[in-house]
């Protein structure tokens, strides 16, 4: 008779066996990992990422966006004069180095002030769990 295992991930083959063992120290911290995924601060510490990745991805685009529709439809507005020989064309192309460096910063900001005290907050939590994890699975290793 021929048994087939579950691939790693699946639902079937995360659910413990009742006629195994106690839990392994590996399987101990993957409990401990997936626990803190699911929790309040992790979905919090995504949603901060999605939203902020969303809002600079699309205003540096539309930027760029805006520089390529301008040079292919508005050619006489690209080429009118700002300072001397300078350009409308220049002045746009230049503003996208200024766009990419503000979002960088925009971005170092963000992530200092909203997800970096989440992220030490859930990693707190991990090692903090872990710690339990271990010294319970160690006590209870150790009986006869």
């Amino acid at each position: 008779m021929t048994t087939h295992a579950s691939p790693p991930g699946s639902p079937t083959a995360d659910v413990p066996d009742s006629t195994t063992t106690p839990a392994a120290p590996d399987d101990l911290t993957a409990t401990v990992f997936r626990t803190a995924q699911q929790g309040r601060p992790f979905g919090q510490l995504r949603r901060s990422q999605r939203v902020f990745a969303a809002a600079a991805t699309t205003a540096v685009l539309s930027l760029y966006l805006l520089y390529v529709l301008l040079s292919s439809y508005a050619p006489g507005l690209m080429t009118g004069k700002v300072v001397g020989n300078l350009n409308v064309a220049l002045f746009l192309g230049l503003a996208q180095f200024a766009a990419t460096f503000l979002a960088a910063w925009l971005y170092t900001r963000h992530a200092t002030r909203r997800r970096d005290p989440l992220a030490e907050q859930i990693k707190e939590g991990i090692e903090q769990a872990q710690i339990r994890a271990h010294s319970h699975g160690g006590a209870t290793g150790t009986a006869a």
